[in-house]
């Protein structure tokens, strides 16, 4: 018995009635909470570790990942530390410039 197309158009249409419908929220609010910087910086490590992987394991190892894996979480580490202490130090010299610049003005 072949089955009739407008029971089973009309059975579509009440299954699509009965649904819940979608929510739509363009507020700009995020419902995902964010990513702390050691859940970033692991997730890159983690995806640079994969690429290196797939490129490189056969010819020095299946290992090359993981030491990579680590090394680029050390390097980034590194990177945060030596951001934070120039961040300082431009910030000594950009208000000795300006003390510079403001106090030859004042002085004319």
């Amino acid at each position: 018995m072949a089955p009739n197309p407008q029971e089973e158009f009309s059975k579509a249409i009440d299954r699509i009635h009965n649904e819940a419908k979608p929510v739509i929220d363009f507020s700009g609010t995020s419902s995902r909470r964010e990513a702390t910087l050691d859940e970033a910086r692991q997730e890159l490590a983690q995806s640079i570790s994969r690429i290196t992987h797939s490129l490189f394991s056969k010819k020095y190892g299946p290992l090359v990942g993981t030491v990579t894996e680590s090394t680029v979480v050390a390097v980034l580490k590194d990177v945060e530390n030596n951001v934070y202490r120039a961040k300082g130090d431009v910030t000594l010299v950009v208000q000795e410039l300006l003390e510079r610049v403001m106090g030859s003005r004042k002085t004319k």
